[in-house]
């Protein structure tokens, strides 16, 4: 457990999804108290001055005409959470509820919302105490924020709905969250002018999602590439593709990459020596071109995770409050808008289905005699075993899957309220889409290396010495085939140890 002081400035994609895992201790730093203490002492003057403002003492959306009495502000903001609390599906997973409140809370901290430190505090409270409001997943279109869920979020935190209350490492009870909050010695809040709105409208959803998105394909596109280098060494192809020489020659930065990643793999390899000589000019493309194919990826996700350190350090709710000496200006706009995280998940999607694909080529490869030399499937008594035959059929399902889910969010838009809230980016459908993306191209990179262990378990010559290191890790979770059996678990076990880091931190 690590300390992690929030000032909305320095928040990474680490940070929020080591604080879903329970790894981080929250807490708010001195210079965010005070901005965002400054900026209520604005939204205070304005309440005093009786100038009426959008968000803090009229109605909202198509109602933002409609001014509030000074008597009803509280019931107001109450009446906003209440109301707008009507998610549907299943919930969300508690670890992207906590992520989800960290964004939040990192947000607000900003001072630029207008609500008092005690909303973040109490955010922070519950993270640290574990208490996850019960949230549907689906009611969020990506524009004014992602209304419906962060409003479950702020209804836990008045004591309203029902929480999940972490009990154990992975143990969580379900109750009313005013026992939950009891329970952890927080108080409920009672929402003041401005801080339900600033509490529900914002990327705080869709961005919880692609944080999980994005650190697994950090770990996948390095998966991705030590599988090409173990499916080279399976069937005995050839490394000259890798040459840094061709990569120089075309020199995008993901390009190079990947391909200088594979070729350090590949080194020291005994497996190259044993077939110097061989005629084998070209290899498939699945194998000769996966730098050519993992490279926009890698560049792709650089590009995604800079857009989603800023999203996750931004003031996205509407309006924004700011003070400059005596002069206070609160200014409507759009930074709720999440067609950034939007766009950037529907080509993070359709790159899970370019790697899944390449990788089932790949694994193609191995199982097909006349490409890598062995038996049939890797079968031990072809035709009365079926080996590893049906790996690349679960595989091709998987693809299918990641077909459909690859098709863009972001051209689907419905008009609200009234026609006010005219587009909208459905970046919260979309992220989430990216993520249960990234878990399936999961099983398609271990069912690879599952091929690729196999099938280098039957060549005398050792591989590269990154290979092998790939061999020892995947051989202590896959048991060598000894004869047909159950391979679900295997995939299922190498899948989660892949998503957990354990291949990556093998080489750090």
């Amino acid at each position: 457990m690590r300390e992690l002081v929030i000032d909305g400035n320095s928040l990474t994609i680490r940070d929020v999804v080591d604080t879903g895992l329970g790894l981080t201790k929250v807490a708010l730093s001195q210079s965010a108290r005070e901005k965002m203490t400054s900026c209520r002492e604005a939204v205070t003057e304005i309440l005093r001055n009786r100038t009426v403002t959008y968000g803090i003492n009229t109605g909202f959306g198509a109602l933002s005409s409609v001014s509030i009495e000074p008597d009803k502000l509280e019931q107001l903001q109450a009446n906003l959470i209440r109301s707008h609390a009507c998610g549907i599906g299943e919930p969300m997973e508690n670890r992207h509820t906590i992520m989800m409140m960290l964004i939040r809370a990192n947000t607000l901290c900003r001072g630029n919302s207008g609500a008092r430190p005690v909303i973040v505090d109490t955010l922070i409270s519950m993270i640290n105490h574990g208490v996850c409001p019960v949230i549907p997943r689906i009611g969020s279109l990506g524009a004014s924020g992602d209304l419906a869920p962060l409003s479950h979020l702020a209804l836990g935190m008045m004591g309203e709905g029902e929480c999940n209350l972490r009990i154990g490492t992975n143990e969580w009870s379900l109750m009313s969250s005013n026992e939950a909050l009891g329970k952890s010695g927080i108080t409920p809040i009672v929402p003041a002018a401005k801080e339900g709105l600033s509490l529900i409208n914002g990327t705080s959803q869709m961005c919880a999602f692609m944080c999980e998105a994005l650190n697994n394909m950090d770990m996948l596109c390095f998966a991705s590439d030590a599988s090409v280098a173990c499916t080279v060494e399976a069937i005995r192809g050839s490394h000259k593709p890798f040459d840094p020489r061709i990569h120089n020659s075309r020199p995008h930065p993901g390009q190079t990459m990947s391909a200088a990643r594979i070729s350090s793999l590949l080194e020291n390899s005994e497996i190259k020596i044993s077939h110097v000589n061989c005629d084998r000019v070209q290899d498939a493309y699945s194998i000769r071109c996966s730098p050519q194919v993992h490279g926009p990826v890698i560049d792709m996700l650089r590009e995604s995770r800079r857009i989603l350190e800023i999203e996750i350090n931004s003031s996205t709710d509407n309006p924004l409050v700011f003070t400059e000496g005596d002069s206070i200006e609160v200014i409507s706009g759009g930074n709720f808008h999440g067609q950034y995280i939007a766009l950037s998940s529907d080509s993070i999607s359709i790159a899970c289905h370019e790697l899944a694909s390449i990788s089932e080529r790949r694994i193609n490869q191995i199982l097909d005699p006349k490409w890598s030399g062995h038996s049939a499937f890797l079968a031990k008594d072809e035709g009365l075993e079926s080996g590893l035959m049906i790996i690349q059929y679960s595989s091709a399902a998987v693809l299918a899957e990641l077909h459909l889910l690859s098709n863009p969010a972001t051209t689907s838009n419905t008009p609200v309220s009234m026609g006010k809230e005219d587009h909208a980016s459905m970046g919260a459908t979309g992220a989430y889409r990216t993520m249960i993306s990234t878990r399936l191209l999961a099983n398609v990179i271990s069912n690879e290396i599952i091929c690729a262990s196999e099938a280098m378990y039957r060549i005398d010559e050792k591989p590269g010495h990154g290979v092998s290191k790939v061999l020892e890790w995947s051989r202590g979770i896959v048991k060598p085939l000894n004869g047909d059996r159950a391979l679900s678990e295997d995939t299922k076990n190498l899948t989660e140890s892949l998503l957990n880091g354990d291949l990556t931190r093998i080489f750090m």
